[in-house]
């Protein structure tokens, strides 16, 4: 029996969805030494054993966790304990409440849902580039909304310059009748690494505001940050922190969050949305939120957690220690081998490293190109080492790969000894 035209879409095969083939047959230097050498997929492992101690020393279980208990936008007692905690970490301008929050399992969810009651049918939604190649998948899949990206060229995308660019786009969109909705951050920036100036959020916010589109950040990675040992970065600035008087209805500004990347833990699946000022957001996203409900398990071990002030503050401290100190060791890497790679980082774990420049070279090819950074990828993936190529990221120029350095330092070494070989022909 045939699919839909959509399911039969869905169903072709796509390079995009590698990563589910890679995390099924992963290396092991003993029980499986052939897997592949994971440092594309965007996981934190730094510390999962310790939340995975704290998970099983605190869970209680009993019958109401086997209820749909308080309903499936997400628990009153998970809403409070995560009200206070990220009130404490976002430090929005005024705290956040309860009634603030929608529980989702997992931010793509929470991503999609705004996606489709933000906006109708045919809606466009601007992006800047590079940038994290999950959004289309639960942006363009079901909601009927498409992606615009935005290029930079040699314009740096994280300062309020690049504002101008916004608006050509929004302009071109407005010139072809094309209808947007809504303006989608990453912040901080999954693949770079990078956060957004204050300026440059405010000046988003105004963008918006003059142009009648919403402004959805995604802040899965804003406990992930840390201070750049190396030079100077931008710090973190969540969009709730802002006083949006005077540049944005706070009812159009959405924020974000989830425990999969500051907290290691993926395959919890919680993600939530923050809206502080639109209360229709949570409304509307009721009648739908069984498509989205999270675990009462998970529900119980992330409001153990959060409301462990003194154990989450622990862990939110190492956890940027040990990011910075291993990005420290992969600078140290890449200037070993002369690679260049992206600057300014100081949050989140991607290393985004000029790999093609580096295999071009030492290759006698020429100029990099697309074609360099494939048979590159090809490569890499025949030596059984997973990084994400950069044309996947939206990546302005040919030849730029993401590599995730938040594994363990056997993992890292290995992944990373194997990419030298390849760019050396060995």
């Amino acid at each position: 029996m045939a699919l839909s035209s959509r399911g039969q879409e869905m169903a072709i095969p796509q390079d995009k969805n590698r990563l589910w083939d890679v995390i099924k047959d992963i290396w092991h230097p003993e029980t499986n030494p052939s897997g592949y050498l994971n440092l594309g997929v965007a996981e934190n492992a730094l510390l999962q054993e310790r939340l995975l101690k704290h998970a099983l020393d605190s869970l209680n279980i009993n019958v109401t966790t086997l209820t749909y208990g308080d309903g499936p936008a997400g628990s009153r007692h998970l809403k409070a304990a995560m009200a206070g905690f990220l009130t404490k970490y976002l430090r929005p301008v005024q705290p956040l409440r309860p009634d603030h929050i929608t529980i989702t399992n997992g931010c793509s969810s929470a991503i999609e849902h705004l996606v489709w009651l933000l906006g109708n049918p045919g809606d466009a939604i601007l992006l800047g580039q590079p940038c994290f190649r999950g959004f289309w998948s639960f942006i363009e899949s079901r909601t009927g909304t498409k992606i615009i990206t935005i290029p930079f060229s040699s314009t740096d995308p994280f300062t309020s310059s690049a504002v101008a660019s916004y608006e050509a786009a929004i302009l071109r969109a407005r010139e072809q009748n094309q209808p947007l909705s809504a303006l989608l951050l990453c912040n901080p920036h999954n693949p770079t690494g990078r956060c957004y100036t204050r300026d440059a959020i405010i000046g988003l916010m105004r963008l918006c505001q003059a142009h009648d589109l919403h402004l959805i950040s995604d802040e899965i990675y804003a406990l992930s940050t840390w201070p750049n040992p190396l030079e100077i970065s931008t710090p973190f600035t969540s969009v709730l922190a802002i006083d949006t008087t005077g540049l944005i209805d706070p009812a159009r500004v959405h924020v974000v969050w989830g425990i999969s990347k500051d907290f290691g833990a993926n395959g919890l699946r919680l993600g939530s949305i923050l809206s502080t000022a639109n209360p229709a957001v949570h409304r509307a996203i009721v009648p739908i939120a069984g498509l989205s409900s999270c675990s009462s398990v998970t529900e119980r071990i992330a409001t153990n957690f959060l409301s462990d002030s003194v154990w989450a503050a622990d862990y939110v401290e190492e956890n940027r220690r040990l990011l910075a100190e291993t990005y420290t060791f992969m600078v140290s890497w890449a200037d070993r081998h002369r690679i260049p790679y992206a600057r300014g980082a100081s949050a989140a774990f991607f290393f985004m490293v000029n790999l093609g420049d580096a295999y071009a070279t030492a290759q006698g090819l020429g100029e990099t190109t697309a074609a360099v950074e494939d048979e590159l990828n090809t490569k890499l993936l025949d030596r059984r080492v997973f990084v994400v190529k950069g044309s996947i990221c939206a990546a302005e120029e040919p030849g730029w790969f993401r590599i995730v350095f938040a594994y363990d330092r056997a993992i890292l070494e290995e992944g990373l000894r194997r990419i030298i070989e390849v760019i050396e022909g060995k």
